[in-house]
């Protein structure tokens, strides 16, 4: 078919080397853009259209949506709360990635572009207690969201609204609430917490340890979202009328601590932990109010804590261990 060509940025990724997996396992033709080199990349494919770009510049955003009918954008400068914290303008650098490729999809016409929120842009002062009340999509308004990351995330939302109300390029955004699953980042300072902590009782484990540490007190909470949940909701959402952004994440709240024991069940190991109150720790409770996301599509994120961390400890623990030839996938 002619124009049937699917663009994912940040394709170099976790959620987007698995993005472009499941388009290619359902037929689609794709065309895969990311800044790192190709042996960098968390996942590639032969029969993909792999291209080293870097889509702050307009030039590269043009050459990258040639001929896509839809895009999926989800290129950014971002990790985890130890990343975000101490690199506020590299992240607020990610608004010339959606400025340009905004641009770039209007001017061929492009049918859809899809824009990965997050979580992040909801007020800070809805965000104080470990028992958090549910984030509705509207609680980002007022606007405090976490500084820098945050920032340039929702005003990136602001921009996809107006491009569809000025030039009528059809737009969606997903708020993604924490993220994980098996070919993520577990080391190197930008991984997130479930890999973090899976990470840490695996390298306790293999070098007889007694304790791990664990950055703040273990008593502030969040929501994690399996990575097959968030492609199912993010290819829906594009697909859908939905033009105001929407939240894409799990709505089963646990604290660090508990997320810990999920983890040490899963590994049958108990370690002692050593709290340090000085590291990056984010904001008290996150949790995903999913009454919109069932309402407009009759679905939402369903796969359980337990069973999504079984798989990424699995991963991560033959990531850390086993040969390469030895190692399987898990999804």
């Amino acid at each position: 078919m002619p124009n049937d060509l699917v663009l994912v940025t940040g394709a170099g990724g976790f959620i987007g080397g698995h993005l472009v997996s499941d388009l290619r396992r359902s037929g689609q033709r794709v065309r895969a853009v990311d800044v790192k080199p190709l042996d960098e990349w968390y996942q590639t494919f032969p029969d993909v259209d792999n291209r080293q770009l870097d889509l702050r510049e307009r030039a590269a955003c043009d050459a990258a949506s040639a001929g896509a009918r839809e895009i999926y954008n989800l290129a950014c400068d971002m990790g985890g709360m130890g990343f975000i914290e101490t690199h506020k303008a590299e992240c607020m650098l990610s608004v010339l990635i959606n400025t340009h490729m905004l641009m770039a999809a209007r001017d061929p016409g492009s049918s859809r572009y899809f824009y990965s929120s997050s979580a992040c842009v909801y007020a800070a002062d809805k965000q104080t207690r470990a028992d958090v009340d549910p984030l509705r999509e509207g609680d980002a308004y007022p606007a405090m969201p976490e500084d820098g990351y945050g920032w340039e995330k929702l005003f990136s939302e602001r921009m996809c609204r107006h491009f569809y109300e000025d030039f009528g390029l059809e737009t969606r955004i997903a708020r993604y609430h924490n993220v994980y699953g098996p070919h993520g980042t577990y080391d190197g300072g930008r991984e997130k917490a479930p890999a973090a902590i899976c990470r840490k009782l695996i390298a306790a484990q293999l070098g007889k340890q007694t304790e791990i540490e664990v950055w703040g007190d273990g008593e502030q909470s969040r929501s994690f979202t399996y990575i097959t949940d968030c492609l199912h909701g993010t290819r829906a959402i594009l697909a859908s009328d939905i033009r105001e952004p929407i939240n894409l994440g799990s709505d089963e709240l646990v604290t660090i601590n508990q997320l810990i024991d999920i983890v040490e069940d899963i590994a049958g190991v108990k370690f002692k932990r050593r709290y340090k109150l000085d590291a990056p720790k984010g904001v008290r409770g996150r949790c995903s109010d999913n009454t919109m996301i069932k309402a407009k599509l009759g679905w939402a994120p369903s796969i359980t804590l337990r069973d999504g961390m079984e798989k990424t400890y699995r991963w991560i623990y033959e990531e850390m261990v086993m040969p390469a030839d030895k190692r399987r996938a898990y999804a």
